[in-house]
């Protein structure tokens, strides 16, 4: 069922270092290549720290507030029932939405807000291209290379922009925003799902959170036509169950509009290859109807949620520990674990900003306070 403009693990432009093939059982490999990058980001310690690494509330504010890990699985689960859709390759989209956030620091935004002012002067830090540094060089679990040894096309699916500046430095992945070129449909889509989700599963939290109201989401076109046609089938339908169920109808609408329109654009393009594919403007989108609805829901979560002033606050603290935890280190950078200040001799900057990015919210929290709370050891 793969169409034939699908990026293809046969056709794989290929990693770094070589490696041997997957073994065969019954002449059938047990794993393709796009299978075996997915395990691999499973498998890493990046991944792992996701689950305490913030969406947009500090992990310990609450249990069932969503994660950079919950966060990616959704964008998992969303990528991959629109890829199949489309007949792209499955475990490609699958393994671009795992590793999409690998490279954020604790604290959502706010981290790499503060983070990227210290390293202003240093080449700067934003989460993709960091993404791409933990799978290229900073996971350390195999014996002859650093990083996860990924494929090009899922190394390429990770960098959703990038600047001209940055992708002269990153040699292939980095050609196509030099050649002004599209990524595979497989990191498209993943763009998308990435949208959908957090839009929408932030809705939850932000309600759940009691920072934004459902009175207010009434005025968004989105949800309130969503909520009516709930109210409408379910009458005496409890809040619990009512909030859910509207959001679910939410992202079902944007997921079918979003395959419906760019299955059209496929069609009216007929690519042949996955280079008609890069060498086209993209193709996965929404139509201007549901771009018009969903962008509403994003202004909204901005203005009402990712600003609210108890989010400010929280956004305020992490800014302060990001910023004093880059001072102290630049200052001294023995106050590091060792393979850090290994890193340091080179480029103690970037060492510093890969130690703290790495982080997850509470170790953060846990590192300032050593470094700064002097009565807890006295």
């Amino acid at each position: 069922m793969l169409a034939p403009y699908a990026a293809n693990p046969d056709q794989s432009i290929g990693r770094k270092f070589d490696e041997q093939p997957t073994p065969l059982i019954n002449g059938v490999a047990v794993r393709n290549d796009f299978q075996r990058d997915r395990d691999r980001i499973i498998h890493s310690t990046a991944f792992r720290r996701l689950e305490y690494k913030t969406q947009v509330f500090v992990n310990h504010e609450g249990d069932l507030f969503r994660t950079r890990l919950t966060h990616s699985l959704e964008v998992a689960q969303l990528a991959r029932g629109i890829a199949r859709t489309l007949n792209l390759h499955e475990d490609l989209t699958e393994g671009i939405a795992l590793a999409h956030d690998l490279g954020h620091t604790p604290f959502g935004h706010a981290g790499q807000d503060a983070l990227n002012a210290c390293m202003r002067n240093y080449g700067g830090f934003e989460h993709n291209l960091q993404s791409l540094r933990v799978v290229d060089q900073l996971e350390k679990r195999y014996a002859e290379f650093d990083g996860l040894n990924l494929t090009f096309e899922l190394r390429e699916g990770i960098l959703k922009h990038c600047s001209i500046k940055n992708a002269k430095q990153l040699g292939d992945v980095g050609e196509r925003f030099i050649r002004k070129h599209s990524p595979s449909l497989e990191a498209q889509v993943t763009n998308f799902a990435d949208e959908i989700a957090y839009n929408n599963h932030d809705v939850d939290d932000g309600l759940r959170s009691q920072l934004i109201t459902i009175e207010q989401l009434q005025e968004i076109s989105l949800f309130a036509e969503n909520m009516a046609i709930v109210k409408d089938k379910y009458p005496a339908i409890e809040q619990k169950r009512l909030i859910p169920e509207t959001i679910r109808r939410m992202i079902n609408q944007l997921v079918m509009d979003l395959c419906e329109t760019s299955l059209r654009n496929i069609e009216q393009l007929s690519p042949t290859s996955i280079q008609d594919i890069r060498q086209a403007p993209y193709l996965v989108g929404f139509s201007q109807a549901i771009e018009a609805k969903n962008h509403a829901l994003k202004q909204f979560l901005r203005s009402n949620l990712y600003h609210h002033y108890k989010v400010n606050r929280m956004s305020a603290k992490a800014e302060r520990i990001i910023t004093e935890l880059f001072t102290a280190f630049m200052q001294n950078v023995e106050l590091m674990p060792e393979e850090h200040q290994e890193a340091a001799k080179y480029d103690q900057p970037r060492a510093v900003a890969d130690y703290i990015a790495g982080m997850t919210d509470r170790f953060a929290i846990r590192e300032h306070r050593r470094l700064f709370a002097v009565e807890e050891y006295l």
